[in-house]
């Protein structure tokens, strides 16, 4: 199996575990990796229920899609977070339940918004920064996340949902389990223990 075959089958892995466990639902996410020099994007449209290694749009160097496939409306956050870290290598963004409610919630630090109730949050990635709401696949919303990019390890776009970066795809969605799990914790602890 060559690096780009593995790669795929980690990408169909990753989406297909996070659907069967009710972290995604209908087409409501999406996730990218770097290989072979190309950005591998999931389709618009495609669900992470029954995704396939051809449900990818391939975008050159160049930003130019060359397989045909029309990649997700929100390639630009993708492409945000590549161009901020080159050791970035895949990208997961998805309306995750906890970090959605997480979202609507006040806070005092928007560029570290997530208590750290747990170390493996820090651990696993970092700063959690709260992305301003703009309408999902706008200018505005891509205007937006790079006006903050810089001052945060990890996101979440308000009242849309969580999006990590990580060294490869297994990084990644080792990331956004950890960034979930920590808006659950932090909701729970708010809302039944204060």
């Amino acid at each position: 199996m060559d690096d780009l075959e593995k790669l795929l089958k980690q990408a169909v892995w990753v989406a297909r575990s996070l659907f069967e466990r009710n972290k995604v639902v209908g087409s409501a996410a999406n996730l990218s990796f770097i290989g072979n020099g190309k950005l591998y994007i999931t389709a618009s449209g495609t669900c992470f229920g029954n995704l396939t290694e051809n449900d990818f749009s391939i975008i050159d160097s160049d930003g130019n899609v060359v397989n045909g496939k029309k990649p997700s409306k929100e390639l630009p956050l993708h492409q945000i977070l590549y161009k901020r870290d080159s050791k970035i290598k895949a990208v997961i963004h998805t309306h995750s339940f906890y970090s959605v409610l997480w979202s609507m919630e006040k806070h005092n630090n928007n560029h570290d918004c997530v208590p750290d109730y747990t170390p493996y949050l820090k651990m696993k990635i970092g700063t959690i920064g709260l992305v301003p709401y703009e309408q999902p696949g706008s200018k505005a919303l891509f205007d937006a996340f790079a006006s903050v990019v810089n001052a945060s390890d990890g996101y979440i776009l308000k009242n849309h949902g969580p999006l990590v970066g990580g060294k490869d795809i297994m990084d990644a969605f080792y990331c956004l389990e950890e960034l979930e799990e920590s808006c659950k914790v932090a909701w729970h602890v708010k809302h039944y223990l204060c």
